[in-house]
């Protein structure tokens, strides 16, 4: 069948909660015919009557005419006896994440289907084989993987079983298209593309903060303002829940038998545990106060410059960008092979901590402060400074000052392979990279799913490109050469594609 072709002329949805209730509304819209299954009537009410109104605010707000709202809503008809469902010649599974209610549910269906009825489940993290595997003609089962707020949120992830035909998938994605969504193509493994690629940020923040590296806001800050994401961690599992997240993170980590990279955290086990699960309960890792969340202020710069600074020269290009922003300061430069002893000591790593520097390079730990390069130094961005555990309060300060003075906004944090923005950005790369190297998806549609499905400001592969896959890798080696932890180890397609020098959305001939 042509993608250009209407695959689906009646839809069935089961489920009537937030997730169904969107898929219908984005259906009806599309002039797809809707049955609005739930074996509870009062959850068919409430869902009728809630597209009601999201319709009715849509064409008060003029974005879609009176006649176009009445015909989308008149395309939805709720159902309460699964046999209503038998003229749909598909059906979206759209109910809780548990595998065994979800094939009772697809055996019920394939008893009323007709035979070449597309049965797919909207599953975040369920194996689609599995559900697949309790039924009559698995070949015929998919998964189609929407996300929250589903009319907002225009991407959805077309999913192949072990034995699904491969005509299904083509339909799919027509069906995407023609309800006004863009499919990315995946294979069967657990996360799929999203929440797999998902797993770097908020897992790798979850360590920084175990580490006692800096504070959740401070992470937040700094993924923000100076790696350029829209929300950091910790406000993005605030915005999802953790009752959605930690039990997807939990999920991948035993379902990819516990693999290093995307080991879970008892911090959001035991904050679960406690209720704060974030917005919805106005209590998360931020305490929300009319929908806002209730964040310290930062502490004012500190006043007192240092008399001089030495810079490192281990990374000469990073070394003249730091000495564009200490001019800037109006502080003098140490020329000297080795720092004076009245100099604060700047060092440039990529992947190392502060200390291991300090040692490497035989500098004295008390006035060695890092300073992370891997982003631009531009006038108005985020810094991060790092510690030694020696370094001293004084030389700490200085460095905060001088920065502050040259236009930054300053984060200072403990020591740290990889600061906090060089972790994440790297471990968000490297896991793109895995996700090319089995090949889950492509590496257009990893990006595409990433940047639609998650609001990253570059898909992880375009991202690494930018910084530099050389860099990458360097920083990942590193930090598993000082943590021992084999998270950080890098994928054989960062590393082949840094060493050949060529781009990481290179797919070979």
């Amino acid at each position: 069948m042509s993608e250009q072709d209407t695959p689906f002329d009646i839809v069935g949805i089961v489920g009537a909660g937030a997730m169904g209730r969107g898929i219908a509304q984005i259906a009806a819209q599309a002039g797809v015919t809707v049955r609005l299954y739930d074996a509870n009537q009062t959850a068919v009410e409430q869902a009728r009557a809630a597209l009601a109104e999201t319709l009715g605010k849509l064409a008060s707000k003029g974005k879609i005419r009176e006649s176009e709202r009445d015909a989308a809503l008149a395309r939805i008809h709720g159902c309460v006896a699964v046999e209503a469902l038998a003229d749909c010649s598909l059906v979206i599974e759209a109910i809780v994440e548990k595998l065994e209610v979800k094939r009772a549910v697809f055996g019920q269906l394939e008893a009323v289907v007709a035979d070449d009825a597309v049965l797919v489940s909207n599953t975040s993290s369920l194996s689609i084989t599995a559900i697949g595997a309790g039924c009559r003609r698995p070949e015929r089962v998919a998964g189609l993987h929407f996300f929250n707020p589903v009319p907002l949120m225009k991407v959805v992830e077309v999913i192949d079983g072990a034995h699904t035909a491969p005509e299904v998938a083509t339909r799919l994605a027509a069906f995407a298209r023609q309800i006004g969504h863009t499919p990315v193509k995946a294979k069967d493994m657990p996360g799929f593309i999203v929440n797999h690629a998902g797993r770097g940020m908020n897992t790798e923040g979850l360590r920084i903060a175990q580490e006692g590296v800096a504070s959740f806001a401070d992470i937040d800050r700094i993924v923000r303002e100076q790696a350029g994401f829209r929300l950091g961690p910790f406000e993005l599992m605030d915005l999802t829940a953790l009752d959605v997240s930690h039990p997807v993170m939990e999920s991948i980590y035993h379902q990819f038998y516990e693999e290093p990279r995307f080991r879970p955290s008892p911090i959001t086990a035991q904050r679960l545990a406690g209720g704060l699960l974030g917005r919805k309960t106005q209590a998360g890792f931020y305490r929300y106060v009319d929908g806002k969340p209730q964040i310290d202020a930062e502490r004012p710069a500190p006043a007192a410059l240092p008399a001089r600074v030495w810079i490192s020269r281990a990374d000469p290009a990073a070394r003249a960008r730091i000495a564009v922003r200490v001019a800037e300061a109006g502080v003098p430069l140490d020329e000297g092979e080795a720092p004076a002893a009245d100099s604060l000591v700047l060092v440039a790593p990529l992947g190392l901590d502060a200390t291991t520097v300090a040692l490497f390079e035989d500098l004295d730990a008390q006035r060695v402060v890092a300073v992370d390069t891997l982003f631009p130094l531009d006038p108005g961005l985020r810094m991060t400074l790092m510690t030694t555990p020696a370094t001293s309060v004084a030389m700490r300060d200085a460095a905060h000052a001088l920065f502050a003075k040259a236009g930054h906004p300053v984060t200072v944090i403990e020591d740290s392979a990889g600061f906090v923005a060089q972790r994440v950005v790297a471990t968000i790369v490297n896991i793109g990279c895995d996700i090319a190297q089995q090949k889950i998806a492509t590496p257009e549609d990893i990006d595409l799913a990433t940047t639609l499905g998650l609001g990253y400001p570059k898909g992880p592969l375009a991202l690494g490109d930018f910084l530099g896959p050389a860099r990458i890798l360097m920083i990942l080696r590193n930090i598993q050469q000082v943590t021992g932890d084999w998270r950080y180890r890098p994928s054989p397609w960062l590393h082949r594609r840094a060493a050949l020098r060529l781009s990481l959305k290179h797919v070979a001939a």
